[in-house]
């Protein structure tokens, strides 16, 4: 990438489901958006296999596929794609301005941010080679594909709980491996797990290896931290549940954060600066689902078009 300046009346930084919709909507209202795409490109559905809960799609479809599909409507209607990562921004004045790790440096009349947030994982060689074939941080996007099945959840917080209630739903087991030997998760969370008896729990471990053939999960190997001891857990599959993490490092000091790092925003998807607007992950940490991200992608385009309208 060429260094360069270049003026656009709105950018988007980011390209998951939120990006995208917001692209395709400002572009369809003639505002020729540039979206910076980021590196890797795409969101989270870009190491997603199948996806069956987006509607449109009775059959299911593969995650990069259907990233694919947002970016050819978006350019249809206008929008231009940047391959690259914006790495600074100063939003203290406008136009606003953000540079890229290419050496591009932008200006805006309006800016949406959609950098979405990445989910934690445990940091072990095994997760790159399970990850989409037995391997998930979401059991809302992925239960379905585990009916029958015993499942191992890591995490002791609120997410964790939900997660093992939910998967309860389609698993035979589920079984929750704590590092310590109480739960963080708040108390009603903590009872409505303890009294489902599909749900167990391993204590004072941590998953050390996830075990397999071929692609396919057969059981994790855990360590206990008090004893040191290791054992095998047989399982059909695994959940990590440790958390996410907003992708907002660089608009820290920029735009107000909320005590998890998530853009804070009011009506709906303004962010603290007049003419910065936010959507998908990288403002909720409810949901996380990517009809709801694309939704707002939506409401934040809107909300873009109508402020500049009133600037006019």
């Amino acid at each position: 990438m060429t260094e360069g300046k270049r003026h656009h009346r709105v950018v988007i930084v980011g390209s998951g489901p939120a990006g995208l919709t917001a692209a395709l909507y400002s572009a369809r209202a003639n505002l020729k958006p540039l979206v910076v795409a980021g590196i890797p490109s795409g969101g989270q559905l870009m190491i997603t296999t199948g996806v069956e809960n987006f509607p449109g799609f009775p059959q299911g479809i593969q995650g990069p596929e259907l990233m694919e599909l947002f970016r050819q409507q978006a350019i249809r209607f206008g929008a231009e794609v940047l391959e690259d990562a914006v790495n600074r921004v100063d939003f203290r004045s406008r136009p606003f301005q953000l540079w890229t790790s290419g050496g591009v440096e932008i200006s805006a009349d309006a800016v949406i941010v959609a950098t979405g947030a990445s989910a934690m994982w445990l940091g072990i060689p095994s997760e790159d080679r399970f990850r989409g074939h037995g391997l998930s941080s979401c059991a809302t996007c992925d239960g379905f594909f585990f009916k029958g099945r015993e499942l191992v959840v890591v995490g002791g917080g609120d997410t964790a709980m939900e997660e093992a209630n939910f998967l309860t739903r389609f698993a035979s087991k589920v079984t929750v491996v704590h590092r310590r030997d109480t739960l963080r998760a708040s108390k009603v969370m903590q009872e409505r797990t303890r009294r489902n008896p599909k749900i167990s729990f391993v204590w004072d471990s941590i998953v050390e290896e996830i075990v397999g053939e071929g692609e396919k999960v057969t059981g994790v190997r855990l360590r206990n931290l008090k004893t040191g001891e290791t054992s095998l857990l047989p399982c059909g599959g695994v959940f990590v549940a440790i958390g996410h993490r907003p992708n907002t490092e660089i608009f820290d000091g920029q735009l107000e954060l909320d005590q998890k790092g998530y853009l804070r925003t009011r009506e709906f998807t303004r962010t603290s600066v007049e003419g910065v607007f936010a959507c998908g992950d990288v403002a909720d940490p409810r949901y996380r689902q990517a009809v709801s991200a694309a939704g707002t992608g939506c409401m934040a385009a809107i909300d873009a078009e109508r402020w500049l309208e009133s600037m006019e």
